[in-house]
């Protein structure tokens, strides 16, 4: 039995994206150190934020009608 891909949905399509935006905003905002406790502080939230982006689009793309 073979996994059938699926294209995703219109909406988790943007909310990926929007998540992915966000984690490029929060990993420059660590970079230039506009949060207290600079990059070490704010690159953690950018990871996870950008794997929670993965792992909605991959989601998407293995369920069907997600």
């Amino acid at each position: 039995m073979a996994l059938q891909l699926t294209p995703p949905k219109k909406n988790s399509f943007i909310f990926s994206v929007v998540l992915a935006g966000l984690a490029i905003l929060l990993y420059l905002l660590g970079v230039f150190g506009v949060f207290e406790g600079g990059f070490e502080a704010v690159s953690h939230y950018a990871f996870w934020v950008a794997v929670g982006g993965w792992a909605i689009m991959a989601a998407a793309v293995a369920a069907k009608g997600f």
